[in-house]
C-alpha cells in the first residue's frame, strides 16, 4: 500500500459509474424514466420537464429533492418507478471484487440511490457480499450528497473517523465535503462529470476507472 494510503481503514465507494464503468450507461435509463415522471406528473413536454429536471439536480443534489421540495413527492414511489430497469448492460466484474477483498479495513457503498436499487446493482456486479453496507438517501434521511450533513450522518452511522477513510465517486462536487471533514478523496474521471474549478481542491487522486487503480495500489500487498 501506498505510504500516503496506510492510514485508511474505511474504503467508501459511490455506486453509479464508479463500480461500474461510465460507458454502461446505465444511468441514462434511470436519468430518461426521471424526465418521463417529471412530465407525466406536472402535464409537461420532455424538453421542459428535463429543463426541472436538470435544475434541481443542480440546485438540490438530486431530482428527487427538487420534486420533494416542490411537489411533494413521495420518494419511494418516484424511487421504485425511476429505477425500474433492465441492467442487462451490466456484467460480472470478478477483478474489481477481488481488488476490493484485498482491501485492509471496512468497505462500504455510498449513494443517492435507494438499497432495492443498489442490492441490484451489486449483485449484477458480482459484489453482493463485497460490502458491510450501503448506506442510501434513505439513511442520509432524504438529504443527498453533497449535502454536509450526509457525510456526518455516513459517519455516525457506522462509526467511521473520516481522518481514515477514503471516498470515491465519479461526481467531483461530491467529494469537497468528504475532504472537508478529513477524508482522503478520489475523484473517477470517467467522462462522466466535468470536475468545476471550485470541486478541484476537494480531490486528492484522479483516476481514470476504480478497477485498474485499485490494483495498482494493491500490488505490494
Amino acid at each position: 500500500m501506498p505510504p500516503a494510503l496506510r492510514h485508511v481503514d474505511a474504503w467508501i465507494f459511490d455506486l453509479d459509474n464508479t463500480l461500474y464503468p461510465a460507458r454502461c450507461n446505465l444511468f441514462e435509463a434511470v436519468d430518461k424514466r426521471m424526465t418521463t415522471y417529471i412530465a407525466r406528473l406536472l402535464g409537461l413536454d420532455d424538453a421542459a420537464a428535463r429543463a426541472l429536471q436538470k435544475g434541481w439536480f443542480h440546485a438540490h443534489g438530486t431530482t428527487l429533492a427538487g420534486l420533494m421540495i416542490e411537489h411533494g413527492v413521495d420518494p419511494h414511489h418516484f424511487l421504485a418507478d425511476v429505477h425500474d430497469i433492465e441492467m442487462d448492460v451490466l456484467e460480472h466484474d470478478a477483478p474489481l471484487a477481488a481488488a476490493i477483498a484485498r482491501l485492509p479495513g471496512r468497505k462500504l457503498v455510498f449513494t443517492n440511490g435507494d438499497l432495492p436499487y443498489a442490492g441490484r446493482i451489486l449483485e449484477r456486479l458480482g459484489l453482493g457480499e463485497s460490502f458491510e453496507a450501503v448506506h442510501d438517501i434513505h439513511a442520509m434521511e432524504l438529504r443527498p450528497k453533497p449535502a454536509a450533513s450526509a457525510y456526518r450522518g455516513l459517519c455516525d452511522a457506522h462509526g467511521i473517523d473520516p481522518a481514515r477513510a477514503l471516498f470515491v465517486d465519479d461526481m467531483a462536487r461530491n467529494l469537497p465535503p468528504a475532504k472537508a471533514i478529513g477524508m482522503t478523496t478520489v475523484w473517477v474521471d470517467n467522462g462522466s462529470e466535468q470536475a468545476p474549478g471550485d470541486a478541484r481542491a476537494g480531490i486528492d487522486y484522479t483516476v481514470a476507472a476504480l478497477g485498474p487503480w485499485l490494483h495498482e495500489i494493491l500490488e505490494d500487498v
